[in-house]
């Protein structure tokens, strides 16, 4: 996905490429859009477009979109989370998909509710230096968050081809069943095909609704 912002949405153009997506994933994935390269002045051509779940990876970012389209959209965080900011995160979404760290579960606890619900992030290949918990340490994990676990999340490594995702988003699919856990949060714009027919619930898209 490019690292500069989209300019100049065309609700017409996003609408017919999310009634596309959405046509495919129908009966099997939620579609989220993943706001985070869309600027606060264009979050109002998502609505027009049709879009109702957003996913944001910045909680300044959250808090200035959510409060000017609070009501026009579904807000879940799908960013790098950090401990501190579970505070302010947690009453502005439904979801956060990024759960994996001791700290993160801390924050949790103190500020989470009944009602509070969270995806686990797994660092699914292992890859050192990636964020996300180790296959191995998921159910020790899962078993330790004070609040309500319902799936995972995983970003495998990036490859030019699709298919080189399929293993890590079946072995994903794999843990959640293991563990009893009913969603998967997995593939984004480059790979999201695969994804759904590795039994995804939540396809996180942004580039390939906008061009």
């Amino acid at each position: 996905m490019p690292r500069t912002l989209f300019h100049d949405i065309d609700p017409a153009r996003v609408r017919a490429n999310l009634e596309e997506l959405t046509g495919e994933a129908a009966g099997r994935a939620e579609v989220l859009v993943a706001c985070k390269y869309v600027p606060l002045e264009e979050m109002g051509a998502l609505a027009a477009a049709g879009v109702t779940l957003v996913g944001e990876n910045r909680q300044q970012d959250l808090a200035a979109k959510h409060e000017r389209y609070a009501a026009d959209f579904t807000w879940d965080f799908i960013g790098n989370l950090q401990s501190r900011k579970v505070k302010q995160i947690l009453p502005l979404v439904r979801l956060i998909h990024s759960v994996a760290t001791d700290s993160a579960l801390e924050q949790l606890g103190r500020h989470g509710t009944p009602d509070t619900e969270v995806l686990v992030e797994v660092n699914i290949a292992e890859e050192e230096g990636k964020g996300g918990v180790a296959p191995a340490a998921l159910a020790d994990f899962i078993a330790r968050c004070p609040v309500r676990v319902s799936g995972l999340m995983t970003m495998p490594p990036f490859a030019e081809d699709p298919e080189a995702s399929r293993p890590h988003f079946a072995r994903l699919a794999e843990l959640a069943a293991a563990n009893g856990l009913s969603r998967l949060s997995m593939g984004t714009s480059q790979d999201w095909r695969v994804a759904l027919e590795e039994g995804a619930t939540i396809i996180r898209l942004g580039s390939a609704l906008f061009v």
